[in-house]
């Protein structure tokens, strides 16, 4: 809509507003919904506090799905509200456990999966690969630095007990997020 219909009509810019405000809060929403369910399909693993999770999935998927604003919103609300202390992390945990700092991660992870999304309209699934394993890659940055400063580990053990048994995985998922876009891709062409 245009700003001179929107000035002469003030009334059309507060339904304009309102409707965007509810459009907002829906995909956000939406957004935390499909991070708190994801991340309960989980795999404990005995040897490390940190599960397999369909969480890191959900992160990046909410960005591809939301686009960036949303998508990093969805994961930021996401995060606050689970800090706050609503059961809504990996095997139904809240606050500030060892794994928090990969909760962080998700709200970069979420912004990059929409740049991967913006990519693979463009028709660059090269560059979307790129995004969406450097989605994937940038949720250990504080997942990693938050488990090495609770855990009291050292460095190496840290790296061996929240990166190394997760990587196969996460490339997997990144091919499973590439893959919806290849296909929404070639639809939209």
């Amino acid at each position: 809509m245009s700003n001179s219909v929107t000035a002469l009509n003030p009334s059309v810019a507060r339904k304009l507003s309102a409707t965007q405000l509810a459009s907002g809060v829906a995909k956000i929403s939406f957004g935390v919904l499909a991070l708190a369910v994801l991340s309960q399909v989980r795999i404990p693993l005995p040897f490390t506090p940190v599960p397999v999770s369909l969480g890191t999935f959900a992160a990046i998927a909410v960005g591809v799905l939301l686009g960036r604003r949303y998508g990093s919103a969805s994961a930021l609300t996401f995060a606050l509200l689970g800090s706050l202390g609503a059961p809504i992390f990996a095997g139904f945990t809240a606050g500030f456990t060892l794994t928090f700092g990969y909760v962080l991660g998700y709200i970069p992870a979420a912004l990059l999966g929409g740049y991967a999304a913006r990519a693979a309209r463009n028709g660059s699934l090269l560059a979307a690969l790129t995004w969406v394993l450097a989605a994937s890659a940038v949720i250990y940055l504080p997942g990693l630095t938050w488990l090495w400063l609770a855990s009291g580990k050292s460095l190496l053990a840290t790296l061996s007990l929240g990166l190394v048994p997760f990587i196969v995985g996460d490339v997997l998922k990144a091919a499973l997020v590439v893959a919806y876009l290849a296909t929404v891709a070639r639809r939209s062409h």
